[in-house]
């Protein structure tokens, strides 16, 4: 049915649920799924193509959960949400010609600055604060540039959202991470839309892991939603750091032959 091994099914099953799982209480399932999609004989397009694909059933299955229980007004947010779909389409048809090489660089060491800004910042909680920026202007400033990144490249996409409402909006962890999940899930599908227009996606593949990822994204957001920022600030504190020294491990990096490494 999918030209693989047993074994690398289940594999990429497991991937998926723990992907589904992490991404739902702090973002960073690719640094999970990525990986073991390309660990199965997969082109890195076609893996890139392939995570979005199953990637939606997480981020889609985590904002049914949280709008569930109210933590995010999915009518009142759905402007943004357009937005976000329209940044993430934008970036990835434009992402042949734009400078990914410069973001490949910089993308580490902007993790650990987010990482050390969650972990050393007080009174980190689900308390919602000021807010630097009116709801209007972050859709319209805000999300549409983490949108168009998530199409362009990627990786950290969750983390950007959580930084900019907590820090901009100022939400509440609990409720940034409800709101995260939901234009995480748009930008999803406009980079989904424009890899699978170029046919670069396994469809077998990334609907079955679709499936496995949307069982654990119901559960990582069933516990954030009981646990509130004690689990999900150091999370997403470990997962950026993780993610950080997964690029950073990575032999085609930019700065790695820069450096001679």
């Amino acid at each position: 049915m999918f030209d693989l091994a047993t074994e690398t099914i289940a594999l990429l099953a497991l991937a998926a649920f723990f992907a589904g799982f992490i991404d739902s209480i702090a973002g960073g399932g690719g640094l999970i799924a990525v990986p073991a999609l390309l660990l199965a004989g997969l082109s890195p397009v076609e893996a890139l193509g392939t995570n979005k694909l199953q990637g939606l059933f997480g981020s889609g299955s985590a904002t049914i959960a949280y709008a569930s229980k109210g933590h995010v007004d999915l009518r009142r947010q759905l402007p943004s949400a357009l937005l976000s779909l329209c940044g993430g389409v934008a970036g990835a048809l434009l992402a042949t010609i734009l400078p990914g090489e410069l973001l490949r660089i910089a993308l580490p060491f902007v993790l650990v600055a987010i990482a050390l800004y969650f972990a050393l910042k007080p009174n980190m909680d689900d308390i919602d604060r000021a807010q630097r920026l009116s709801p209007f202007l972050f859709g319209l400033l805000v999300v549409p540039v983490i949108g168009f990144y998530d199409g362009v490249f990627g990786p950290g996409t969750g983390s950007f959202f959580m930084l900019a409402f907590v820090a901009l909006a100022g939400y509440g962890v609990l409720k940034a991470t409800a709101h995260t999940k939901l234009l995480n899930f748009a930008s999803n599908i406009g980079g989904f839309a424009a890899f699978a227009f170029v046919g670069a996606v396994s469809w077998k593949i990334g609907l079955m892991m679709g499936v496995v990822q949307f069982l654990g994204a119901r559960v990582g957001a069933g516990l954030a939603i009981r646990n509130g920022a004690k689990l999900i600030k150091p999370l997403l504190v470990i997962t950026c750091i993780a993610l950080a020294v997964r690029l950073m491990m990575d032999p085609t990096h930019p700065l790695r032959t820069m450096l001679g490494f």
